[in-house]
């Protein structure tokens, strides 16, 4: 496990508050400030690539004026749609309607976001690093703030079933992202109902999709988050051979099994980025190109 121990440590330094949110009593730290901004910032960058595609193809035709509210309200989407989702099945609140803080934190990254005079297009030398951090971002959505929703949960069908902590975790770091396709919000053309990527041809694809549930079922195989995944890690270790025939195997520390899935995520995220650029510019050498002009 010596492997995992930077990041471990990047971990316990990236989680630690920091100032001016320690100043009033706020729990903010690094990696949220970081993961609020790089939300916004792409954010901005899709709305502004589907913008141009628009103009391309249509002109300035049934373009809508840029608004403050509709851009907050797409963050919000994003980082509250699946959460509300998934709790009234869960019969507990949205942390949005306990607290204020978070909401108002994305409000105002995302206003910082658009105060910026210009952001650069998508580009595979800032994707690709930028991959890596997503994949530590998202591991500690899957592994340390998903599974308390299930696991704490009062009800004990609900705290013991492997289903639904699976379903949550599909829900919540998708249902954001669904809620926003569907209703065209990052489009910038007036709100309405299309079909969302995953509901698409090949959608089931999709990366965020179902790295959600194995991400958070590996976090749950490791640290025995419920009985059934204890039992499974016993079955799995007597399977191949790691372990001795009815005798428990230990838990694997939560930090190091978040550890493992930032690693595997920051993986699979690297990957698509590779795979997203490598077809995007093998598209570009399938376009004909235009003849040049003989100048006398």
């Amino acid at each position: 496990m010596s492997l995992l121990t930077p990041v471990i440590e990047i971990y316990k330094y990236a989680l630690q508050p920091v100032a001016p949110f320690t100043w009033f009593g706020l729990g903010i730290s690094t990696l949220d400030v970081l993961a609020a901004f790089r939300l916004c910032f792409v954010l901005r960058q899709i709305r502004e690539d589907l913008h141009r595609k628009h103009v391309k193809a249509h002109g300035h035709s049934s373009v809508e004026a840029r608004s403050f509210v509709r851009s907050a309200s797409t963050a919000l989407m994003v980082v509250f749609g699946g959460e509300a989702l998934a709790c009234p099945y869960l019969m507990v609140p949205p942390s949005f309607m306990v607290s204020g803080i978070i909401p108002i934190f994305y409000t105002a990254m995302q206003g910082i976001v658009d105060l910026i005079p210009v952001v650069p297009e998508f580009f595979f030398e800032m994707e690709l690093p930028l991959s890596v951090f997503d994949g530590f971002s998202r591991a500690f959505l899957l592994c340390d703030l998903i599974p308390p929703m299930v696991t704490s949960n009062s009800y004990s069908g609900i705290s013991t079933s492997p289903w639904t902590l699976l379903v949550t975790s599909l829900v919540t770091a998708n249902g954001g992202f669904f809620l926003t396709n569907l209703f065209s919000f990052m489009h910038t053309t007036p709100l309405a109902i299309q079909t969302p990527t995953e509901l698409q041809a090949y959608g089931w694809t999709t990366v965020d999709l179902w790295a959600a549930p194995l991400v958070t079922g590996i976090y749950a195989l490791l640290t025995h988050a419920q009985p059934f995944w204890a039992d499974s890690h016993v079955f799995l270790a007597e399977l191949l051979g790691a372990g001795a025939q009815g005798k428990q195997v230990d838990p694997v520390d939560p930090e190091t099994a978040r550890a493992l899935c930032a690693i595997l995520l920051a993986f699979l995220f690297s990957g698509r980025t590779v795979k997203n650029f490598t077809n995007y510019v093998n598209a570009e050498k399938k376009l004909p190109k235009e003849p040049k002009l003989k100048t006398q």
